[in-house]
C-alpha cells in the first residue's frame, strides 16, 4: 500500500522515548546535516538517506558485528554482476557499459541493513515502517515479498490464479523460519550465486527424517535422493518471465520493458552441481535477458550470451505434499511434457541451454507396477 508523504517522514515518538539505543543518538549522528543551521534548506545540505548503504559499518558499525554484511548478497548484488560479465565476455568498453546500465536498474533493488529493519523498500515507495521504529525482525510483507513479491510473493501466498498457497505459508511460517539472520547478513564471504551460499536453507534441516525409517514414503525419498531436487516432485508450476529491455526516456528516467509472463513448470539438468546440490534434475525457470536487453546502452555488448542458460535453476516458493507430478511414478517418469526438451526452448537459445536440456534418452522411462514394487523393496 503505498504512504501519504508524511507518514513516509513521520517520526514516532515512541521511538525517541522508548528505544533507549537508537532513539538516543542524534539524527545528525546518522544522517549527517547541520543541527546549528535555523535554515532547513541549508540544513541538510549533505544528508544521508541511508546511513547503512553502501556501507553497514558506518552506521551501525559502532554498535553492531557487521563486518560480514559487507559481502551480504543484498548489499553488493553480486550475482547479477557476475552473470551480466559472463555474458559480455572479455570486452572491457561492454564492462563499462554493463555498469552503468547495473547502477540505473539492478542497483536500484539492493537492500541495506536501513530498508530491511527501518524502512520499506524502493520498489514499493519507500518511507518508514512505523515511525522509525527498528524492526528486529523486518516484517515479511512490508520487506521481504515487498521485494521479491512478482514470483516468489505471489506463490507463497497463492497469488497465481488456480494454484494454491505454500503448504509453510499456510502453517504461518515467516521467510525468516528457512532465511535465518545468519544468512541475510553474509558470511564474509563472497558468493556467485545464491544456491552458493554455504548458510542458506536445505529442506533437510526441517525435514530431518525423510531418509530415516522404512516407511514407503522414506524409500521413495530415499530412492530419489541426491538425484531428484525435492522441488521436482513437491512445487506447482511457477511463474516464467519472457524478455527485459531498458533505456533512459528524454528525462533521462530509467524505464524496462517487458513481455508477459506464464505458468510454467519443467524439470531439467542441473547447472550448478555442488556438494549442497548434487542433484542430477531440478526445477528450470525462464529469466527475463535476451540478447539485445542492453541495446540501449550499446550494441551486441552481450557478446557471450550463450555463456549461460536461459532457464536456470530455481526454488519456487510453492510446495505441497501432494502435486500433480507425484500422484504416481509415472506422473513424472515417462511424462516428456514435465522435462525442458527442444520443444520448450526458442531457436536463437538452443546453444545456451544445451547444458539444461533434457534428451529423450535421459528422461526417466516408465515404470511398470512390478518394477515399482521391487523398487520399494
Amino acid at each position: 500500500m503505498p504512504l501519504a508523504p508524511h507518514e513516509r517522514v513521520f517520526v514516532d515518538t515512541d521511538f525517541l522515548e522508548e528505544d533507549e539505543n537508537h532513539g538516543s543518538i542524534d539524527c545528525h549522528g546518522c544522517h549527517g546535516g547541520d543541527p546549528r543551521d535555523p535554515d532547513w534548506r541549508t540544513a541538510h545540505n549533505g544528508l544521508i538517506k541511508d546511513p547503512t548503504y553502501p556501507d553497514p559499518q558506518s552506521g551501525c558499525g559502532d554498535c553492531h558485528d557487521v563486518e560480514n554484511s559487507r559481502k551480504s548478497l543484498h548489499i553488493t548484488l553480486g550475482p547479477y554482476r557476475v552473470t551480466m560479465k559472463a555474458r559480455a565476455g572479455d570486452d572491457a568498453d561492454a564492462h563499462k557499459k554493463l555498469d552503468k546500465a547495473f547502477d540505473n536498474y539492478c542497483g536500484q533493488c539492493h537492500a541495506s541493513c536501513g530498508a530491511c529493519h527501518v524502512s520499506r523498500p524502493n520498489s514499493v515507495g519507500g518511507g518508514l515502517m512505523e515511525g522509525h521504529i527498528f524492526q528486529k525482525q523486518p516484517p515479511m510483507k512490508q520487506t521481504c515479498t515487498a521485494c521479491h513479491g512478482s514470483r516468489i510473493g505471489k506463490e507463497y501466498f497463492g497469488e497465481n490464479e488456480g494454484y494454491k498457497p505454500d503448504i509453510h505459508h499456510e502453517k504461518y511460517m515467516k521467510c525468516s523460519v528457512c532465511h535465518t539472520a545468519e544468512e541475510m547478513h553474509g558470511d564474509g564471504k563472497g558468493y556467485e550465486h545464491r544456491y552458493a551460499v554455504e548458510s542458506g536453507p536445505r529442506c533437510e534441516d526441517c525435514h530431518r527424517t525423510i531418509y530415516g525409517d522404512q516407511s514407503e514414503n522414506v524409500r521413495i525419498h530415499t530412492i530419489h535422493r541426491g538425484k531428484t531436487s525435492c522441488f521436482v516432485c513437491h512445487s506447482q508450476s511457477y511463474k516464467n518471465c519472457r524478455t527485459c529491455h531498458m533505456g533512459n526516456d528524454q528525462q533521462e528516467n530509467s524505464f524496462f520493458t517487458t513481455e508477459p509472463s506464464w505458468m510454467d513448470f519443467k524439470i531439467g539438468l542441473n547447472p550448478s552441481q555442488s556438494d549442497k546440490h548434487p542433484e542430477k534434475f531440478v526445477t528450470l525457470r525462464h529469466v527475463p535477458v535476451v540478447r539485445d536487453s542492453f541495446k540501449f546502452y550499446g550494441e551486441d555488448d552481450l557478446k557471450r550470451f550463450d555463456a549461460l542458460p536461459t532457464w536456470k535453476m530455481t526454488t519456487p516458493h510453492n510446495i505441497r505434499r501432494k502435486t500433480l507430478q507425484n500422484e504416481s511414478c509415472n506422473a513424472c517418469h515417462g511424462n516428456s511434457f514435465l522435462f525442458l526438451t527442444n520443444k520448450d526452448v526458442k531457436e536463437d537459445e538452443m546453444k545456451a541451454n544445451k547444458g539444461v536440456m533434457v534428451g529423450k534418452d535421459l528422461i526417466p522411462k516408465k515404470i511398470e507396477q512390478e518394477n515399482i514394487v521391487k523398487s520399494l523393496q
